[in-house]
């Protein structure tokens, strides 16, 4: 299936460098077979079907965010549009063909005559994180299907694919051989993620909590004074960025006669000393105070949950 790589930005043992040495740690990617060194999609499964003049491809895939079906509609003119749906919304989504499927049964023939203004015969909605999933069961002069729309709700381009309404029960068979092999859980991977870290600096206590969640890892920054507390959000794809600017910068500093005041004389940040439950503390000297601070404010941290 592929296999956990451990990738070593410095090493808590020896002297930082430019005060990053230790500041990143190690940190394990998981890395899917074939894939290694890139952080790409993973194909697991895929079924086609032929309903009438269309070709449809259900993909299993899966990421580091977790597992999803790619669905893909090929037109007769060869024209293409997909959808992506997590594992446990194309569960609820099986279910609702299910459902479209028994009413399009209870209908009687086609009629011109009842049909309503829009062409929808049924209609429900799905909803999952910041997605939103339309599905019509309508009727034209080429017959009946079911339109399923993807929106995003934070903007976006709106996607959809039309299952002719003929072939609801294949598309769901097929969607059940899917979900009874790969589950309905989305879970991304669950690595060891770093531990948390704790920083003095004069009067300002800095607090970095690495988390995961359903967009990912991301670190979290928190500066907290007595009556004062503020924090930033980092995705981790961008925290390489975020270290070249820092070293960059103390670099300039160090070129300019200030190091000492950017951490450069006192190695970056100090002794890194266990703090229980798997956290790290990195003590920075300063003139201003001698006395450690309790280490396990009560704070909103990922890692605190």
């Amino acid at each position: 299936m592929g296999e956990i790589i451990e990738i070593s930005q410095g090493d808590t043992q020896q002297a930082p460098v430019n005060g990053w040495g230790d500041t990143m740690g190690k940190i394990q990617y998981w890395c899917p077979e074939g894939q290694q060194g890139q952080q790409g999609e993973q194909e697991l499964a895929t079924k086609m079907l032929q309903i009438q003049s269309k070709r449809f491809y259900l993909d299993v895939k899966q990421n580091r965010r977790g597992r999803f079906i790619k669905v893909a509609e090929i037109g007769a003119d060869g024209r293409r549009s997909q959808i992506y749906l997590a594992l446990s919304t194309a569960s609820e989504f099986r279910n609702y063909l299910s459902t479209f499927s028994d009413f399009y049964a209870s209908l009687g023939p086609p009629s011109s005559e009842n049909l309503p203004d829009d062409g929808k015969l049924k209609s429900e909605v799905m909803t999952k994180d910041n997605r939103r999933y339309y599905l019509d069961l309508k009727e034209n002069t080429r017959g009946r299907f079911l339109r399923v729309s993807q929106t995003i709700t934070r903007g976006g381009p709106r996607t959809q694919i039309a299952i002719p309404a003929q072939g609801m029960i294949e598309f769901r068979d097929a969607l059940t051989d899917l979900l009874e092999e790969y589950g309905t859980e989305d879970g991304g991977f669950k690595i060891d993620l770093p531990d948390g870290r704790y920083m003095r600096v004069d009067s300002k206590n800095f607090y970095f909590d690495i988390g995961q969640n359903n967009r990912g890892i991301y670190m979290r920054i928190s500066e907290v004074k007595t009556h004062f507390r503020t924090a930033i959000t980092v995705p981790e794809k961008s925290w390489a960025n975020f270290r070249d600017i820092f070293a960059d910068y103390c670099e300039r500093m160090r070129e300019k006669g200030v190091a000492s005041n950017v951490g450069m004389n006192s190695g970056g940040g100090g002794n890194v000393l266990s703090e229980g439950r798997g956290s790290v503390v990195a003590q920075v000297p300063s003139p201003s105070t001698s006395q450690q601070p309790n280490p396990n404010p009560n704070l909103d941290s990922p890692l605190m949950k």
